[in-house]
C-alpha cells in the first residue's frame, strides 16, 4: 500500500510540471520583446561569450580559395527578462525557446562565401532559472580563405573565421572569446589539423568612436603529401631522369630528338594537371610548378644540345675542317677531363705489306697526309718493284714494256713514248690510290667530328645529371615543413 501511495505521489509531482511550465512560459513571454536588448540597465553592455566546435574540414578549394567546414557555434549570455524562482515553479529547471521568441545575438561569419551568407541551423535556445541562455547553432560554413600555394604540396594553410555582431557595437554588445573545442574533430584524408587558435580584436572606424569587437579563429592545417608525391612528384622525377637517356642513346639510332620531345610533352601534361587545381594568381608560384618549370628548361636545353651533337656527328667532311679552338677545347681539354680517348688511339695495328713505292705506304702522320713516292714512269730503275706489285715477274713478262727496247719505259727516257696499254693501267692505279687516300682523309675528318659529338654527349650527360640532382634537392627541400611532411606521411 505504501508503494502505491509513493508511486501515486511521484506521478502527481510529474504531472504538476506541465502546468507550471506552461504558466511560466506565458508569464515570461507576456511582455517580452525580442527586439529589446535583455539588460537591466540600458547603459551597460550585454556580454556574450562566443566559441566554436570544429567537427570536420569537408573541403579546401584552392582554385576558388574557399574553405568548407562543419562547425557548431556556441553563444551564451544572461537574459535579464528570463529569470524565475524555482520554488514557485517546481520541476522547471530549464526552458527552451525558439529564435523567433526571444532575443539572440546577430553574430555572423564576416568572411562567409555561402549564397545565403548565414548557413546556421536555427536551434532552440536553452535558458535556466538564473536567466543564463545558451545557443548552439550547427552549420556547414563556407568561408573565404587566402590559400598560399607557394610551398605546394608541402604547404601549411591558415584560414581565418571572423565572427562578430552585425549591428551592435562594443558599447552595446561586449563579445568575449573562449578557446575553440576540437575534441570531436573527425580527421581529414588530405589535411592534418594543427590547431584552431583564436583572438579577440577591436576595430575602430573613422566614422565612429565606439569599438567594434570581433572574434577570429584561425584554422591551421597541413597538407598530407603522400597522394601528390605518388601522382605528381615521383612521375616528374622519373621523367627528368629519362632526360639523361637522351645523351646515352647512340646518335645513329635516330631517336634522340624524339625521346627529348616526348619527355617534354609528358612534363607539359603534368604541369597542366597542377595548373587545374591551383588558383589563377600571380602572387606566388607553387613549389611543384617551379620544379616542373626547371625540369622543362633542362629538357629543352637537352634537346638543343642533342641537335648540336647530331650536327657534329653527321657533319659533312667536305664542309670544312674543324676549327682549331674546337679541337683544343673539345678534343683535348674536355676529352681529358672526361677521360675519353679516341677509338684506336692507343692501338697500333700492323699494316699489310705493300710495295715500297705505293702511295698508301706512308710514314703514318697524324694529319693523314701521305708523302708522294717517286713517279715510276720517271724512274726506270724501280720498274721491277712496280711490276712485281702489278703481277709481272720480270720485264720480259711485261712484254718488254719496261725493257730498254723502243717500246719500253726504258725507251721512254729517250723517246718520251711508252706502251699505251701499260700507261693506262698505271693511270688507273694512280687514280685508285688517290681515291683511297681521299677516302681515308674523309673518314679521318668524319671520325674527328663524331668524336667531338661524343665528347659533347658525355659532357651534357654529366652536366645535366648534376644539374638535375641539385635542382631536385634544392627546390623540393626548400619547403619549411619538408622534413615534417615526409616523416609523417612516408614513415
Amino acid at each position: 500500500m505504501a508503494l502505491l501511495l509513493s508511486g501515486f505521489s511521484a506521478l502527481i509531482n510529474v504531472s504538476l510540471q506541465g502546468p507550471h511550465q506552461r504558466t511560466l512560459l506565458k508569464n515570461l513571454l507576456k511582455d517580452y520583446n525580442r527586439m529589446e536588448r535583455p539588460v537591466g540597465n540600458d547603459s551597460h553592455p550585454l556580454t556574450v561569450f562566443f566559441t566554436l566546435s570544429l567537427i570536420q574540414i569537408m573541403d579546401v578549394d584552392e582554385k576558388n580559395q574557399v574553405l568548407t567546414s562543419n562547425m557548431w557555434l556556441q553563444m551564451s549570455w544572461f537574459d535579464h527578462y528570463l529569470q524565475w524562482n524555482q520554488s514557485e515553479h517546481p520541476g522547471v529547471k530549464n526552458l527552451r525557446f525558439t529564435t523567433d521568441q526571444i532575443w539572440t545575438p546577430d553574430i555572423l561569419l564576416y568572411n562567409s562565401a555561402d549564397d545565403d551568407f548565414d548557413s546556421t541551423f536555427k536551434t532552440n535556445v536553452l535558458v535556466n532559472s538564473s536567466g543564463f541562455a545558451k545557443y548552439l547553432p550547427p552549420g556547414i560554413f563556407m568561408s573565404t580563405c587566402n590559400v598560399d600555394v607557394r610551398w605546394f604540396p608541402f604547404d601549411i594553410q591558415k584560414c581565418e573565421l571572423k565572427f562578430g555582431s552585425w549591428t551592435y557595437d562594443g558599447w552595446l554588445l561586449d563579445l568575449q572569446m573562449t578557446d575553440a573545442d576540437i575534441s570531436g574533430y573527425m580527421p581529414n584524408g588530405e589535411w592534418d589539423l594543427i590547431g584552431v587558435p583564436g583572438t579577440r580584436n577591436e576595430v575602430f572606424y573613422d566614422c565612429c568612436k565606439e569599438p567594434y569587437p570581433d572574434v577570429t579563429f584561425v584554422i591551421t592545417i597541413r597538407r598530407r603529401t603522400l597522394y601528390y608525391a605518388l601522382n605528381l612528384l615521383i612521375p616528374c622525377v622519373l621523367l627528368s631522369s629519362m632526360t639523361l637517356l637522351i645523351f646515352v642513346l647512340p646518335a645513329d639510332s635516330g631517336e634522340k630528338i624524339s625521346l627529348g620531345i616526348t619527355v617534354l610533352l609528358s612534363l607539359t601534361v603534368f604541369m597542366l594537371l597542377v595548373a587545374e587545381i591551383m588558383p589563377a594568381t600571380s602572387d606566388s608560384v607553387p613549389l611543384i610548378g617551379q620544379y616542373f618549370a626547371s625540369i622543362m628548361i633542362i629538357v629543352g636545353m637537352s634537346v638543343i644540345a642533342t641537335v648540336v651533337v647530331l650536327q657534329y656527328h653527321h657533319h659533312d667532311p667536305n664542309g670544312g675542317n674543324m676549327p682549331k679552338w674546337v679541337q683544343l677545347v673539345l678534343l683535348q681539354w674536355v676529352a681529358w677531363f672526361l677521360r675519353m680517348k679516341r677509338p684506336g688511339e692507343n692501338d697500333d695495328p700492323e699494316r699489310p705489306p705493300c710495295a715500297p713505292n705505293l702511295r698508301r705506304c706512308s710514314s703514318g702522320s697524324q694529319s693523314g697526309s701521305i708523302p708522294n713516292p717517286p713517279d715510276p714512269t720517271l724512274h726506270p730503275a724501280n720498274n721491277n718493284g712496280n711490276l712485281l706489285y702489278m703481277g709481272f715477274q720480270s720485264i720480259e713478262d711485261s712484254g718488254g714494256g719496261f725493257g730498254g727496247g723502243p717500246g719500253g719505259l726504258g725507251g721512254c727516257s729517250t723517246s718520251g713514248m711508252g706502251d699505251p696499254q701499260l700507261q693506262a693501267i698505271l693511270e688507273e692505279v694512280r687514280y685508285m690510290a688517290d681515291r683511297f687516300r681521299e677516302q681515308d682523309e674523309a673518314e679521318s675528318v668524319a671520325d674527328q667530328w663524331k668524336f667531338a659529338g661524343a665528347v659533347i654527349d658525355r659532357l651534357c650527360l654529366v652536366a645535366f645529371s648534376v644539374f638535375n640532382i641539385i635542382c631536385t634537392i634544392s627546390i623540393l627541400m626548400s619547403a619549411p615543413n619538408f622534413v615534417e611532411a615526409v616523416s609523417k606521411d612516408f614513415v
